[in-house]
């Protein structure tokens, strides 16, 4: 439930996160601007982290007291800003992308479920052996994963924003 929770939020926020800039002209501005578009990318994508962390932390102590369980802790928070680094990194890869067509409130999940699965799956793992009172080591491979992920997605999607933008 915390991660549905956190996946539709950052979804949403995602779908926000190139739309003004798009219908507005705004983004051939910043396109213009004499500074490498890794910047852009690197700057929307965390304006879409800040956000998520925001919702996610407000959720958690949400969910600690709903679910009686203790969610603000440091191993909990280690897989939450993992999991959540590479969810932002890819969404905000394919926000981009998706930003110029009619249909891309769908179109958004459509392409960044199957690529952020792997992160997903591996953060909700890693939160349940957490809290199911494993070590860091027993959950150590859901981690490693996690990590992985996001250092490869984040370098792809720094190579790859400058020919998503252009066309």
């Amino acid at each position: 439930m915390l991660w549905v929770a956190f996946v539709f939020a950052g979804v949403l926020g995602l779908n926000r996160s190139f739309v003004l800039e798009t219908d507005k002209g705004c983004l051939d501005g910043l396109l213009m601007t004499p500074v490498d578009r890794s910047v852009i990318y690197f700057g929307k994508m965390l304006g879409n982290l800040i956000f998520m962390l925001v919702v996610e932390a407000i959720a958690l102590p949400v969910f600690s007291v709903l679910f009686n369980l203790m969610l603000v802790r440091l191993d909990v928070i280690l897989i939450v800003l993992l999991g959540t680094l590479g969810f932002a990194g890819v969404g905000t890869l394919f926000s981009a992308m998706t930003a110029n067509t009619r249909a891309r409130e769908v179109l958004l999940p459509i392409l960044l479920f199957p690529v952020a699965l792997p992160a997903i799956v591996a953060a909700v793992r890693a939160t349940a052996g957490a809290l199911d009172g494993q070590t860091l080591g027993e959950i150590g491979n859901w981690i490693n994963l996690l990590i992985g992920f996001d250092v490869i997605f984040l370098a792809l999607s720094y190579m790859t924003f400058d020919y998503v933008v252009e066309s």
